[in-house]
């Protein structure tokens, strides 16, 4: 059998900085490096002429080695690698993408008499640098970085960083940063930046903001607080590319952060950080797996997602004071549309809610945001692994421009964060009987089906309130008996209100009857009028919403309903909401009822 050959020489190349495409190699040799955090995996590598110990496999490449597929003599060509300096002696291969050519079982010897490289064999260079760079000349203006001017660090620690391993662009991966290593250099990308936020806690106090670096290898959070939180946060920005150096490495808290590493930087008073200038087309940039806005209704809350979507809307700021810490909270609603017909509520808090900018109806791309779920509707809030742009200078984001511009503006949408989204959920045919034998709304989450049955009370007594007048705020209004309304939730006086209907009726299938919570937009929909027609009956002509009412008694409708166990007082009580209301579609109706049959007889089963 022919073998592909292998690239003579080339591990001195590699460690030389001399561009070498992609390297065939030989393994000969695999071992698991001992301790906690993640798991690495070392390789003896040859190139028929040379062969070291010190490459690695980066860490998305584990499952390689996890199963078995680097077995002695298997031949791999590297597809992309990054050399990482350890010390000024030593240096590791770091090998990120890989492609096997032949299994270890078909070769199954060693090719050539390869010697270890060291210093002895290896070649000359007046400098040292990585693999995809060219090596720099004696001006650190065209090393691609720019030495900082704000006195970041100590000038001592500046002029030996500069000097050794910034000036040849000699950095250390980020997947391969450890605590148990002092020198290192990585060249990363910013993707995300909190805003400044403050702690208190029996330690202490202070302030502290959070960002997220990337480079090929993988990501990290770093976190400073306190005199490095007033040093950096308005020298860092996001998309630029730094050299950074001298931080505290420690185990990362997953709960505050999703990205994948075992560790965590903080930055001290011994950092370094500099801007990188130029050469930075090797250094990643924030992609996005980006879901259509209609395919949210479907997510599990608390889930993250990323999507990108036109500000149709932007909602004034909120100001309340939280239950439960007494702090002043600010937030702002803001609606986002896309192609896919649908709506979407984007919610922001503190900073994000009083920056943003909605003039013009910017392009608004979100990575990490988190799905919430109220009242069967979903919305879009930011947390700190969240990345919002606005107008960002890529294709997608033009061409949702485009689209907008051209055809979006006059487009109806369906709000998915509406009360009755539910109304589009796939939900199971169950009647009264069965949903309370199966125990339906008693778990952690909401449960949701639908049923066939007829309205047999309606409370008229309350079945309508006064809400602030404000379109994107449904709160009650306290009427302060000299003509003015309050509500309390936007701290606003006014001597206008409009009626939301708020009905609690007895509906009823074959098996037996439970009472249902019906909510302003489905409320119109059953009785055929709107809130303002049915709050002016209430008031003035308790006639005319009788007649209303009686108009809708014992007649049967298709009902989606939302099941979910809710505290009243000391009582748990199992609260019905009606998330969509329909009439009969017989034809459909006939179908589920001739299923139900041949599932209980077996008739038409195979």
């Amino acid at each position: 059998m022919v073998f592909a050959s292998l690239s003579t020489g080339c591990l001195s190349n590699i460690l030389t900085g001399v561009e070498c495409g992609k390297p065939v190699l030989q393994v000969l040799g695999t071992k698991r490096l001992p301790g906690s955090g993640n798991v690495r995996y070392r390789l003896l590598v040859s190139d028929g002429k040379y062969l070291i110990s010190y490459a690695m496999l980066a860490t998305q490449l584990n499952s390689y080695a996890d199963e078995n597929q680097l077995t002695d003599n298997t031949i791999i060509r590297v597809d992309k690698h990054i050399v990482s300096v350890i010390s000024q002696e030593k240096k590791v291969v770091v090998i990120l993408e890989l492609a096997i050519l032949h299994p270890g079982t078909e070769v199954k010897v060693k090719i050539g008499d390869p010697v270890p490289l060291n210093d002895a064999n290896m070649p000359k260079t007046s400098e040292t640098v990585a693999p995809s760079e060219p090596a720099p000349s004696s001006k650190p203006a065209s090393n691609g970085y720019k030495p900082s001017s704000n006195g970041l660090g100590s000038s001592n620690a500046n002029s030996s960083l500069n000097s050794s391993v910034m000036s040849s662009h000699l950095t250390s991966p980020i997947a391969s940063l450890t605590p148990y290593q002092n020198k290192w250099v990585i060249k990363a990308r910013v993707t995300s930046k909190t805003n400044v936020r403050e702690w208190k806690n029996a330690k202490g106090e202070g302030k502290l903001f959070s960002m997220d670096l990337m480079d090929e290898s993988g990501e990290i959070r770093a976190t400073c607080f306190k005199e490095a939180c007033d040093k950096y946060f308005e020298m860092i920005q996001v998309d630029k590319v730094y050299y950074i150096s001298k931080c505290q490495l420690k185990s990362a808290n997953k709960q505050f952060t999703s990205i994948k590493n075992d560790y965590e930087m903080t930055f001290n008073s011994d950092t370094v950080v500099e801007e990188c200038v130029g050469g930075n087309d090797n250094v990643p940039k924030v992609s996005y797996n980006l879901v259509p806005l209609s395919q949210i209704s479907q997510m599990e809350a608390n889930a993250t997602v990323d999507v990108a979507g036109v500000c149709r809307e932007v909602g004034d700021i909120f100001q309340f004071t939280a239950k439960t810490t007494g702090r002043e909270l600010k937030k702002r609603d803001v609606t986002l549309v896309d192609r896919s017909g649908s709506s979407v509520s984007l919610t922001l808090w503190g900073q994000d809610a009083e920056n943003f900018d909605g003039s013009g109806n910017p392009i608004v791309f979100i990575k990490g945001g988190r799905i919430n779920e109220f009242g069967g509707g979903k919305s879009i809030s930011l947390n700190s692994g969240t990345t919002m742009k606005l107008n960002p200078d890529i294709s997608e984001a033009h061409q949702l421009r485009g689209w907008y511009d051209n055809d979006g503006q006059k487009q109806d949408f369906s709000s998915i964060s509406s009360r009755n989204a539910a109304a589009g959920f796939s939900t199971d045919w169950v009647n009264f009987y069965e949903a309370k034998a199966r125990n339906l709304g008693s778990a952690e989450k909401p449960d949701y089906f639908q049923c066939k049955a007829v309205v047999h009370l309606i409370k008229t007594n309350a079945c309508v309130y006064k809400s602030c007048s404000k379109a994107d705020c449904n709160k009650k209004v306290l009427d302060q008996d000299n003509g003015m309304f309050r509500c309390e939730k936007c701290s606003v006086d006014s001597s206008e209100f409009k009626y939301r209907i708020l009905l609690q009726a007895s509906i009823a299938d074959w098996t037996t009857n439970r009472w249902v919570t019906i909510f302003s937009d489905q409320g119109e929909k059953l009785l055929g009028h709107s809130s303002d027609e049915v709050g002016r009956a209430f008031d003035n002509n308790k006639e005319e919403l009788e007649e209303m009412v009686s108009k809708i008694l014992f007649k049967g409708y298709i009902f989606k309903l939302r099941s979910k166990i809710e505290n009243f007082g000391d009582s748990p009580r199992n609260k019905i909401q009606v998330m969509n209301v329909a009439p009969v579609n017989h034809k459909e109706y006939n179908a589920q009822l001739i299923k139900n049959i041949q599932s209980l007889t077996g008739v038409g089963k195979n």
